[in-house]
């Protein structure tokens, strides 16, 4: 039995949360996207790609207005949304050079929110689909944190992908950090409490280890150039990732970011946008 003081303590903590569930969500609607994106003056659309035997419909944000046959995919982490990579799409060189595409994972953003899928090869398989459907080519999978594995992933299963960016990836499994706070989105007397987008970052956190160990015997496999963006100081994903995808990938380059932490995908573009165009660069003289 629940003793009352208890009882108060988990009532109190819920008024007090309950302005985070319904802001902490890092989302915005598909009309508030619109109309900001209209004040910039940068003609964008919104689609849905349906998963009908998942009864999945996952959002994609375009920016089509080069005349490249290059597609940039953007891969956020947990939790987040495909608004992480505003600092992209909103690039006023980027949007010259390719076309963008911003992908709410699923159970983030507008993608069944609150429905998660924990397995990587799901959702690798989910966004291989989505490409085939749009019949995107010379596709540069970019993937931050948790985004990062799901896009090495892509790049096995499908042949449209010719490069892979991963940013501050959580991609080892034996350098998967745990944090007590992720133990409140799974026992059931917190859970309620927690964000919805928190609460699928959380059982996201909890097999992510697990669903690692699953798919690192397919690294090799990955034959596409692969750039591996990291701070060095990040204290979410450790540093240390940049020596497993040194061991593990073929075809890899690494990029240290000196005294930054974790927050350099989303929080400084102006220090990733020079290496995927770097990329994209050095891809084209290769093709010539």
């Amino acid at each position: 039995m629940i003793r009352p003081v208890f009882k108060a303590v988990l009532f109190f903590i819920g008024l007090v949360s309950f302005p985070s569930c319904t802001s902490l969500q890092w989302r915005a609607t598909d009309t508030e996207i619109q109309q900001n994106f209209a004040a910039l003056n940068i003609p964008t659309t919104i689609s849905y790609f349906e998963v009908d035997t998942l009864d999945l419909k996952v959002r994609v944000q375009h920016i089509t207005q080069s005349e490249s046959d290059i597609n940039f995919l953007f891969f956020h982490g947990s939790p987040s949304s495909l608004l992480a990579w505003n600092g992209y799409i909103t690039d006023t060189v980027l949007i010259k050079k390719a076309n963008l595409h911003a992908i709410d994972r699923p159970g983030y953003g507008y993608s069944n929110f609150g429905d998660e899928i924990t397995s990587i090869t799901l959702q690798a398989k989910i966004m291989s689909g989505l490409i085939n459907e749009y019949k995107l080519k010379n596709v540069i999978a970019v993937g931050s944190s948790f985004g990062g594995p799901l896009v090495a992933r892509m790049a096995v299963l499908n042949e449209n992908i010719i490069a892979v960016v991963l940013i501050s990836p959580a991609i080892d499994p034996s350098q998967e950090k745990k944090f007590w706070v992720s133990r409140l989105t799974q026992w059931w007397i917190t859970r309620w409490l927690v964000p919805t987008s928190y609460r699928v970052a959380g059982d996201e956190k909890t097999v992510h280890a697990a669903e690692l160990s699953k798919i690192e015997k397919d690294w090799d496999k990955v034959i596409v150039p692969v750039v591996h963006i990291h701070g060095d100081v990040d204290d979410i994903v450790p540093y240390g990732n940049v020596d497993y995808t040194a061991q593990k990938f073929k075809n890899i380059k690494i990029i240290t970011i000196p005294d930054a932490g974790h927050e350099i995908a989303w929080g400084r573009p102006e220090l990733i946008i020079p290496h995927l165009l770097e990329l994209m660069e050095m891809i084209l003289k290769e093709d010539e």
